[in-house]
């Protein structure tokens, strides 16, 4: 029976065989062509069935190696980077003889001072997706891999002596006021707007005039991390700190030219750091870096601190799951000593409320 498509759940499958000249070559299939439309399905079989006529007609092709897979990815700046020295390693093999152990076991090789996460980002992510892309375009072999474990992650904090995945310690108000004391007025404004909005700093500083409604008390903040560039709203009190300060020019670091003019004056996501180290000792506070300060801080504040639900705060710190910033970006701030307390301390209980009959048996 020829390659025939049918729908199972919200996609299309397909069964049968794949015939050349009245004889079966390939089969029996009975696979998900991943496309959720007829159309997408019987496009899925005329590549497959031209596929298997070249097979058969010609021969195998030569496997391509993660090399060709390259070629066919679109990859970001970022992305090329951590790319090349993956493809150094392991450029002349063939897709089908790599292995997610075989990804895995990059990252001592190439970064043996790192932690494990940054294995994952940076080593088995990028290979991965190249890998799984030439799989959606070509066929080739798909791979999944397995993420690290916390005996690895805990195996490679011990020979590189020093422990990865630290908790955060998140900005209060506190914390947040006398930093602004010692600030000058961007910082303290940059550091109030991420503490009120859960910004993340690449969009903060890459705020431009034309990103400020003050009517509305809207701020428009670009796309990151999969969510859409969005207008969120600030307090009146936000607005005029952010309209007071006359934007700057930032000279790009690497050409040594001008850039557009900025709400805040940095002309990139790490420019802060300096400033802000100076900052805090000044003010006589620890250092927190731009994350712990905004995001962690939004939240802490919010659901810890103020006891606002979690899928509210999450709605308006910009999370799609509010599981994530429950798990990750608040902090409990009760003190260990002051719970352990607790199993000690002898609670007062009210005498119950005793019956005639009880009160008759106790006399007895």
């Amino acid at each position: 029976m020829p390659l025939q498509i049918y729908k199972r759940g919200r996609v299309y499958w397909a069964k049968g065989w794949i015939e050349y000249n009245g004889r079966p070559i390939a089969g029996p299939y009975r696979r998900s062509t991943k496309a959720s439309t007829e159309e997408g399905a019987r496009d899925w079989i005329n590549h497959e069935t031209e596929r298997q006529i070249r097979r058969y007609v010609v021969g195998d092709e030569p496997s391509k190696t993660f090399s060709d897979a390259i070629m066919l990815y679109n990859a970001s700046p970022k992305a090329a980077k951590q790319l090349i020295p993956i493809v150094e390693a392991i450029g002349d093999l063939s897709l089908g003889a790599i292995s997610g152990a075989l990804l895995k076991s990059l990252g001592p090789k190439l970064k043996p001072k790192a932690s494990t996460d940054t294995w994952w980002r940076e080593i088995v992510t990028p290979a991965s997706a190249v890998i799984n892309n030439s799989h959606e375009l070509e066929g080739t072999p798909l791979i999944r891999v397995k993420p690290y474990d916390k005996f690895e992650r805990i195996a490679q904090d011990k020979r590189r002596g020093k422990l990865s995945r630290v908790e955060r310690t998140p900005a209060d108000k506190e914390w947040i006021e006398a930093f602004c004391r010692a600030a000058d007025p961007y910082n303290a404004a940059l550091v109030r707007f991420m503490f009120e909005t859960a910004a993340r700093i690449d969009q903060a500083v890459s705020l431009e005039p034309d990103d400020l409604r003050p009517h509305e008390n809207k701020v428009r903040v670009k796309a990151q991390k999969g969510h859409p560039e969005s207008w969120i709203t600030v307090s009146p009190q936000m607005m005029d700190e952010l309209l007071a300060l006359p934007p700057k020019r930032p000279k790009n670091r690497k050409t040594g030219k001008l850039m557009k003019a900025r709400v805040f004056g940095y002309g990139s996501s790490t420019g802060y750091n300096t400033r802000w180290k100076t900052i805090c000792r000044r003010a006589g506070i620890p250092y927190l870096s731009a994350h712990p300060a905004g995001r962690h801080g939004f939240f802490t504040e919010l659901v810890v601190r103020q006891g606002v639900d979690p899928v509210t705060a999450a709605k308006a710190g910009r999370w799609s799951d509010p599981n994530l910033p429950m798990r990750i970006y608040a902090h409990a701030e009760t003190d260990e000593a002051d719970i352990r307390a607790r199993f000690r301390t002898n609670h007062v209980q009210d005498d119950p409320v005793q019956s005639p009959k009880q009160q008759k048996s106790h006399k007895e």
